[in-house]
């Protein structure tokens, strides 16, 4: 697993790690701030700020951040715990769930959508059986 781990006395959540063009990871990518995949990712993704995928961008595996702006295809689970942004030449095969949602028109998304609050609620007491 690639781990972010730079030693340049920034603040982790402040670190940008790119995949550029050309280049694939085969393996989990993680990092505590921002990851933007140009490239290829056969492997799950990890990121404690935000998830880019650029248009010519391609993840074959589960993301999850807090943010995300995707362009390009992934196929696999997408979670976003704050806000999701799938542009117009995106390709999603796969479920979602997100707190707040931007689709853009030509965007293709092929999977189940989750909103609102990741844990299901949103602050309202469960319903109650009724014994009657």
């Amino acid at each position: 697993m690639a781990r972010d781990r730079s030693g340049n006395g920034a603040p982790p959540e402040s670190v940008i790690s790119i995949i550029g063009p050309g280049m694939k990871v085969v393996g989990d990518c993680e990092t505590d701030g921002t990851i933007r995949i140009e490239g290829r990712v056969e492997g799950s993704v990890r990121a404690g700020k935000a998830v880019v995928i650029g248009k010519d961008g391609l993840v074959i595996g589960d993301i999850a951040t807090q943010d995300a702006v995707i362009s390009g295809t992934v196929n696999g689970t997408l979670v976003a715990e704050s806000r999701l942004e799938l542009q117009a030449t995106c390709r999603i095969e796969g479920d979602i769930r997100a707190r707040r949602m931007q689709l853009e028109e030509g965007a293709i998304l092929n999977g189940t959508v989750h909103m609102g609050d990741p844990a299901g609620r949103r602050g309202e007491p469960a319903p109650e059986a009724s014994g009657t």
